[in-house]
């Protein structure tokens, strides 16, 4: 699964959408991880910089600067964290406690050896290692040393220095043998890994479909633009000729009236196509780059490549095919039912009876002041006998202590084991009934989006050739009114056909790219579309 995101830009290629070796290859600041290069154009209020793409360059843009690309390539990395987290079961853990007391009892017996008070002081430091393995054992080791002073006569040696080292080991038999809370979560999270992986991938499939079609968008704003552009100027054309009809008086002057009314209604359509270029132009921009650029909000898009009709072969089985192995939505599906899998295992693990083996094994040893006493009661001290740490850590070999047992715990009645499963097995019924839907949902859309293709192309033939018709039509009206056989109404109409033809050609034109681009990433990638999708642009 990590060969998953190194997938993409092979998938891009197959499809079209990455830069290849004999694409166009731009010079100077458009190379990779820079703007392209500024180019400064007169406009009508100000100077604007023009930046010319084309569909690989705005593409290659998006990989580098989208926002969503960066958000989501952290997740990875989040994830990563998550595991590292995840191992930190593992971890051995050093301890070390050092402790100086005293403790002063009052004596109520000429039995305590001391008259008045009885002190007792104490010094220590203990260092511990411990440690979960991966098999589900643990074991413990601690290496204990003290020395404890008195002022009563029967505590000998006095002071005492004493020193133990123990150790133990517990292997679960059954519970926690083969899956535990720390292998589970460890599990889990690869998996959760693998999840972000395949979203980030779906992020760079959408964005890459998303910046496509904004692209088309703003090619087919602007080309509509210049079409009402066109229809304004042939209106203003026939404005300016039956002024001089009228002049001429061979027209009259409600007629001038008509073709004034008709200029004033294309310039108001002009204003309108305008405002859809520049709304347009702000979404392909915030798809491109990254807002603190200096030049973000200032710049003009100007795409390069025109849309063109090139006609596919649909093979919608193996198209349905192929989404039903790469579907971005579908693989997470299947590692989500692979997460409940290591729950229900682990579930039904922690209702097994929790058998342990333990092994214990300590040595110990003793030293420092051991008095001698002679005979009577109370005794008195006739000589003391002092042995240090040295004798001590040597002799700890000759008090060996160990201890093997074997413990048995086991709920009577029902356990919440047992309930996680119940409820962990029903998700998992949950998780394949929604991975059938989603396919038949998947195929669905394989098959909707391979029928807009082949929709789409027949309309860019039909409204071409109604284009060509409305042509010939208006060439035809104005031959006629010129040898006083037609209307100017006749003339406006037929000119208004031509602009609704060429626009009707222009929507067939972009709708056939769009759904080719649709087609090619519903096979990987479900489409982000949503009110408040920062992706989705249509």
């Amino acid at each position: 699964m990590r060969t998953l995101l190194a997938s993409v830009i092979t998938v891009l290629s197959a499809i079209g959408w990455a830069p290849s070796a004999s694409s166009q290859t731009l010079s100077g600041p458009l190379a990779l991880s820079r703007p392209p290069a500024l180019t400064e154009v007169e406009s009508s209020q100000a100077e604007r910089a023009v930046w010319r793409l084309s569909v690989e360059d705005a593409v290659r843009l998006a990989l580098e600067q989208n926002l969503n690309i960066r958000i989501e390539r952290l997740n990875p990395q989040i994830q990563d964290l998550s595991m590292a987290l995840a191992r930190t079961s593992w971890t051995p853990n050093l301890t070390a406690t050092v402790n100086n007391g005293r403790v002063n009892v009052p004596t109520s017996t000429i039995f305590a050896g001391t008259q008045g008070t009885l002190t007792r002081e104490e010094r220590g430091a203990t260092v511990g290692w411990e440690q979960l393995l991966r098999w589900g054992a643990s074991y413990k080791v601690a290496w204990d040393n003290s020395r404890v002073r008195s002022n009563t006569l029967f505590d000998t040696p006095n002071p005492a220095l004493s020193s133990t080292l123990t150790g133990s080991y517990v292997q679960p038999l059954l519970r926690n043998l083969t899956i535990d809370s720390a292998r589970q979560q460890l599990r889990v999270t690869k998996a959760n890994r693998e999840i972000s992986e395949i979203e980030l991938t779906r992020t760079v499939l959408n964005t890459v479909r998303n910046v496509k079609i904004a692209y088309w968008n703003l090619a087919y704003a602007m080309s509509s633009l210049r079409v009402r552009q066109q229809s304004l100027e042939l209106a203003r054309a026939s404005l300016r000729n039956s002024r001089s009809r009228l002049e001429a008086g061979m027209m009259a002057p409600l007629d001038v009236v008509e073709a004034e009314s008709e200029v004033a209604q294309r310039e108001e359509a002009a204003i309108v196509a305008g405002a859809a270029v520049e709304q347009t132009e702000d979404r392909l921009r915030a798809l491109l780059f990254d807002p603190a650029m200096p030049e973000f909000w200032e710049v003009t898009l100007e795409p390069t490549d025109a849309a063109r009709v090139q006609t596919i072969r649909v093979d919608t089985e193996a198209a349905t095919n192929n989404a039903l192995s790469k579907r971005t939505d579908l693989l997470s599906a299947r590692k989500n039912v692979e997460i409940t899998d290591v729950n229900i295992r682990y579930f039904q693990n922690q209702g097994l009876p929790d058998v342990r083996a333990q092994v214990d094994h300590g040595l110990a040893g003793q030293g420092g002041t051991a008095l001698q006493f002679d005979q009577g009661f109370p005794p008195s001290v006739i000589g003391q006998q002092s042995t240090g740490y040295g004798p001590v850590f040597r002799n700890l070999i000759d008090n060996e202590s160990w201890r093997v047992s074997l413990s048995v715990s086991y709920p009577i009645g029902a356990s919440a084991a047992e309930a996680n499963v119940a409820r962990a097995k029903l998700e998992r019924t949950q998780a394949q009934t929604r991975i059938r839907n989603l396919e038949l949902q998947i195929a669905t859309e394989v098959r909707d989006a391979g029928r807009q293709v082949n929709t789409n192309a027949r309309r860019a033939d039909a409204t071409k050739a109604a284009r060509q018709l409305a042509e010939r039509r208006l060439e035809s009206e104005e031959k006629k009114f010129a040898a006083g056989l037609s209307t100017s109404f006749l003339v406006f109409q037929a000119q208004r056909d031509l602009a609704q033809a060429r626009n009707a050609e222009l929507r067939a034109t972009l709708d056939y790219n769009t759904s080719v681009v649709e087609f090619d990433v519903i096979q990987e990638a479900p489409a982000a579309c949503g009110i408040l999708s920062p992706t989705c642009i249509y």
